[in-house]
């Protein structure tokens, strides 16, 4: 009776577990879920807003309105190059992790494969993120959003002296040896040379901010200042125009740090509460620091405040605090307004519009401060134990991104300079790049 029990349990068992196994099968496969799609969606499309037509109409009110054309096209048509170069190899060059070792350093380290070129194996049932469970295809379109606005940034260095033509071809040739390579160091993951070594870059800090800033820089003294400066006047034609470009730009930032938490999480919730504060606290820091030393407070001061807090919180967006946010953001909006003016008139170099005080500077203070406020004991939510180890490693990532992207930059420029010259002519120039190059006008009064 009780070999007929047990070999009935075993019959019973031989049923069940098939099912049992199917069912463990169902629970660990991967689903969608449908609130972090509809999140990164969203984050997508805000920072896409960022560049068209929050950076355009930024930069645009801030040049002279026979140049308002030209720079508002650069970004427009950087977003369809861009667009198109990261579907055919960008993302796989940032992101493919093919031949990467944690601890490893090969060529891998520093250049993703080409398993993704041409988007490889994307379908719309890929998933991806933090636990697979978005699709693929979101994520590819938000960093696809990033690698677009990084090369729109410079614009703002060389703004009213460049050819459209070299413009394009050092845009593309930039975004290959420079900017992909650098988030695939940063982003991809473990053998990344910058993700080994520890560094933190919630959402672009050195991806974005340092590299467009230094390579603004490297660009404005490679094509020399713009004729007049800094004698003649230059004042903006339409600040109306910036400050609703840094309004779309705060509004936008929401999708760019946020998003980056890649699920609609806590740390997105955290990340959205301390972009809110670091940049209110640097208009303000801005604007008072500027108001204390050139007697009244201004609207491009303000707007150019808001911009600065929004670079130096967007490295620390996933691991600081509130106050920590509040600290980061006042020192962005003085030390960025100290460099974009003070610093700037010192050295001589002509930052049309402060793409590298703003960004490069602002980018910078963020990447180190990252290394102290993401730390618990200050009321960060990060894994940082050793503060100044960390800082140490925020400063090696900053030195080898400041250093790699301006060795770049500068053989990309001479060399098209060599080829095709890059600046426009004397009379262009006098003209205006609208009329010269693109046969338009802004107005047409």
């Amino acid at each position: 009776m009780t070999l007929r029990k047990f070999a009935g349990l075993g019959a019973l068992l031989s049923l069940v577990m098939p099912s049992l196994a199917m069912a463990a099968d169902e629970v660990a496969a991967p689903v969608l879920n449908s609130g972090d799609t509809a999140w990164m969606m969203t984050s997508t499309a805000l920072v896409l807003f960022m560049t068209i037509p929050g950076l355009a109409l930024f930069y645009g009110g801030m040049v002279r309105s026979k140049n308002i054309l030209s720079v508002m096209m650069q970004c427009f048509a950087i977003t369809g190059l861009i667009s198109i170069l990261w579907v055919i190899y960008g993302y796989s060059i940032a992101f493919d992790t093919t031949g990467m070792e944690q601890g490893v350093v090969n060529f891998n380290s520093f250049f993703g494969g080409m398993g993704k070129a041409f988007l490889a194996g994307v379908t719309p049932s890929s998933l991806t993120g933090p636990a697979a469970l978005f699709p693929e295809a979101v994520f590819i379109t938000f960093q696809m959003t990033f690698a677009i606005i990084t090369p729109a940034l410079i614009v703002g260095a060389f703004a009213e002296r460049m050819k459209f033509s070299a413009m394009l071809i050092f845009m593309g040739v930039w975004f290959t040896l420079v900017y992909a390579p650098i988030a695939h160091m940063v982003w991809s993951g473990n053998g990344g040379l910058m993700w080994d070594w520890g560094v933190l870059d919630f959402a672009g800090g050195t991806v974005v901010h340092i590299n467009a800033g230094v390579a603004g820089l490297v660009a404005c003294i490679v094509l020399g200042k713009r004729k007049g400066f800094p004698t003649t006047p230059m004042a903006p034609h339409n600040l109306g125009y910036t400050l609703m470009g840094a309004a779309m730009l705060w509004v936008g930032w929401f999708g760019f740090n946020a998003g980056s938490a890649a699920a609609a999480n806590g740390t997105a919730g955290m990340a959205m509460l301390v972009t809110q504060i670091a940049t209110a606290a640097a208009a303000l820091g801005w604007m008072f620091a500027e108001w204390i030393t050139h007697g009244k407070p201004s609207a491009l001061g303000i707007a150019s405040g808001v911009v600065a807090g929004l670079v130096a919180i967007t490295p620390a967006a996933g691991t600081v605090g509130p106050m920590g946010a509040l600290v980061i953001g006042l020192a962005a909006g003085v030390v960025c307004f100290f460099c974009a003016t003070t610093l700037k008139r010192k050295l001589g170099y002509d930052d049309s519009l402060d793409a590298f005080g703003v960004h490069g500077i602002g980018g910078i203070l963020g990447a180190i401060l990252t290394g102290v406020f993401a730390a618990p004991s200050l009321g960060g939510f990060g894994t940082v134990t050793d503060i100044a180890a960390q800082v140490w490693i925020q400063c090696k990532g900053v030195g080898f991104t400041v250093i790699y992207t301006a060795i770049i930059t500068y053989i990309i420029l001479k060399v098209l300079d060599a080829v095709m010259g890059l600046r426009i002519t004397e009379e262009e120039e006098a003209v205006g790049i609208d009329l010269a190059l693109h046969n338009e006008r802004g107005y047409n009064l």
